[in-house]
């Protein structure tokens, strides 16, 4: 057995000299297992202990398969998924070989990638583009890269159902029949069987595309033997909602609704997108069965006890998107299920590693893969399972997250607006609800009758937070649904990742990444990070609703991070009503009233916090924010490219 649990094989390693492929002994990896079938692995070379390129791109094997899988938007037909395929000619018929699958809604329509590339057909439907690097990269080393039309999009029958049983199970269907279970057949109508795959897949994909591969997961399918969710989903009531508060009306029907656009199969699907309008709970913000469908981690069909396959986690830290709740508790979730697994954190936003950390990704993602879907014992499973970008190319390593010396520091709120350990204020203290107060203006110091600010003093040390911040409120107000937003903000000039455009910004230069076609080249616009001096940052936001009239007591859950404020600056919490992020549901100037002494912030912090200096902000270091300080969150966002 491996260290994971997990059975090895043994694989064909084959020496790699210069251009001359020389055949080498049989090789144990990681197992003592003896006289394996060749065909469980393919022959691949190790050179620096990964698999190297030695297999032909330009004229490895492509095809389409239409994938039989249940009726999944209720009329009565099975649907066909479709699944385009590149796998090396020279291994067919000689050996299976693993798959690597990005599973995605986005093929025809908003594009993959930063670049927005979408699948290419040639006259007669056959694919000569696939978007993305990972079939130029690892189809050479020994892979097969499937590009699969989840139902309801691109070339695929049925409709989608943001995240419920139709997305999920279309892909499923797809792992099964690579696994040798249930049937597909090609363009003329013939069956086709997975023959040349030994059944191992490898799930990847950034935002939608990873919240499948999430999704699939935890069905348990059987050999899904490692899955890399990008900026991804793991409970759509988490994407959609906050505590109650929701994004925006018929959000789940709109998100369908587009991912379907230039599809090739003419569908009526208006049936379903009124059903999702019917059901998707916008009125009251509550969880219900709508959303227990499409969650991934407790769920009514899916939730992470299921969870067989390794996950390698990425999510940035400022995605304002997809927010880090759908990393933080699937990564919590899976710890407790004893899963295998590995994360990186970076201090962007939406944005693929492959842009922000390109060279490294790619040398981690293959050792994942080669580990994981090849069975080399090349050691990534005994390094730091967690990577975090703490400050600007400021990384930190650690066997677990949040990390060990993280521990939970309450600050008590005081009616002078200062924020302490410590001796509390029984005190009480309001603000007017104002549905037109913008982030900056509640961020800004001095004054403001539409929003409570409390300040730290200045910081001795550096503090690392690590880990989820909640605040505890004691809030009374009149409105019949009521709503609080608050927010944890570090004051302090510095450099950091700047907000606008998730903090990436696309160069003119180009690097590489596999061979290529006429059709299909690996080539892709280098990624720098914006970054920018600016007078404070918002380190996490959170919303709740708060249904009837009177006292509440009510623990906001703020958005997780990991970020280190340097010593000399000051940390504050701005609570506020109605404020952009999330609709509101109060919209008159009713007052909110905080009862202090059972109100605090609650921070998962590393360092010393047995003091503070005295305080130094004033109205005129907020005056004027730089550009970047803040994101557009009243843009509308789809979970995509």
């Amino acid at each position: 057995m491996s260290s994971d649990g997990r059975t090895s094989v043994k694989s064909r390693i084959l020496a790699y000299a210069g251009s001359v492929v020389i055949a080498a002994p049989l090789v144990l990896v990681g197992s003592g297992v003896a006289n394996a079938a060749p065909e469980d692995n393919p022959p691949v070379s190790l050179v620096d202990n990964v698999t190297a390129p030695i297999y032909d791109y330009a004229g490895a094997i492509r095809e389409t398969v239409w994938v039989t899988a249940p009726d999944l938007d209720g009329d009565g037909d099975e649907e066909q998924v479709a699944a385009d395929i590149i796998r090396p000619r020279e291994l067919d018929g000689t050996a299976r070989v693993p798959i690597i699958m990005d599973a995605s809604p986005y093929y025809l329509s908003s594009g993959r990638g930063n670049e927005a590339e979408r699948k290419q057909y040639d006259a007669d439907g056959n694919l000569v583009k696939f978007p993305l690097y990972y079939d130029n990269y690892f189809v050479p080393r020994g892979y097969a890269f499937v590009a699969v039309d989840m139902a309801g999009t691109a070339r695929s029958t049925g409709c989608t159902d943001e995240g419920g049983r139709s997305d999920i199970e279309s892909v499923k269907a797809v792992v099964e029949w690579l696994d040798g279970k249930g049937t597909a057949h090609d363009a003329s109508g013939a069956v086709v069987e997975a023959d040349w795959s030994n059944g191992k897949t490898g799930m990847i994909g950034k935002s939608y595309d990873g919240t499948l591969a999430n999704g699939v997961a935890a069905t348990g399918v059987e050999n899904l033997e490692t899955i890399v969710p990008i900026s991804a989903i793991s409970s759509w009531y988490d994407y959609n909602r906050w505590q109650g508060a929701v994004k925006s009306i018929n959000y789940p029907s709109s998100l369908s609704r587009s991912v379907a656009s230039n599809r090739t199969i003419a569908t009526d699907c208006s049936a379903r997108l009124d059903w999702m309008n019917a059901n998707d709970g916008d009125e009251t913000g509550a969880y219900t069965d709508f959303w227990a469908e499409r969650d991934y981690r407790a769920g009514s069909y899916y939730d992470v006890s299921k969870v067989t396959a390794s996950v390698f986690i990425m999510h940035g830290l400022q995605d304002t998107n997809v927010k880090t709740m759908n990393a933080s508790k699937w990564w919590e979730d899976l710890g407790e299920q004893g899963v295998l697994r590995k994360m990186w954190l970076t201090r962007l936003g939406h944005v693929d590693p492959f842009d922000s950390e390109r060279a490294l990704w790619v040398e981690t993602l293959h050792r994942w893969f080669d580990h994981e879907l090849m069975d080399i014992d090349n050691g990534i499973d005994r390094e730091p399972a967690v990577s975090v970008e703490t400050a600007p190319n400021r990384w930190e390593h650690s066997p677990t997250w949040p990390i060990a010396s993280a521990r939970t520091q309450s600050l008590n709120l005081h009616s002078d607006g200062t924020m302490m350990l410590g001796r509390k204020d029984r005190s009480t203290a309001s603000y007017i609800n104002s549905t037109s107060l913008s982030e900056a203006n509640a961020i800004r110091i001095g004054d403001n009758a539409n929003r409570l600010q409390f300040l730290t003093g200045t910081t001795k040390h550096d503090l690392r937070i690590s880990g989820t911040p909640t605040v505890d409120l004691d809030v009374t107000h009149t409105a019949p649904v009521g709503q609080v937003s608050v927010m944890l903000v570090d004051y302090g000039v510095m450099d950091r990742i700047s907000a606008s455009g998730d903090g990436a910004q696309t160069l003119d230069t180009e690097t590489c990444w596999g061979p290529a076609t006429a059709t299909d080249d690996a080539c892709y616009k280098e990624v720098g990070k914006r970054i920018a001096s600016t007078e404070l940052q918002v380190l996490a936001r959170g919303w709740a609703r708060l249904d009837g009239a009177g006292n509440h007591d009510v623990t906001v859950e703020l958005a997780a991070n990991d970020v280190v404020v340097p010593a000399g600056h000051q940390l504050g919490l701005v609570i506020s009503g109605s404020r952009n992020g999330v609709l509101p549901v109060d919209t008159a100037a009713t007052t909110y009233t905080v009862s202090l002494g059972d109100s605090k912030l609650n921070l998962p912090v590393s360092g010393p916090m047995a003091g503070f200096g005295p305080g130094h902000l004033t109205a005129k270091d907020t005056e004027k924010l730089s550009p970047g300080t803040l994101p557009d969150l009243d843009a509308t966002v789809w979970p995509g490219r």
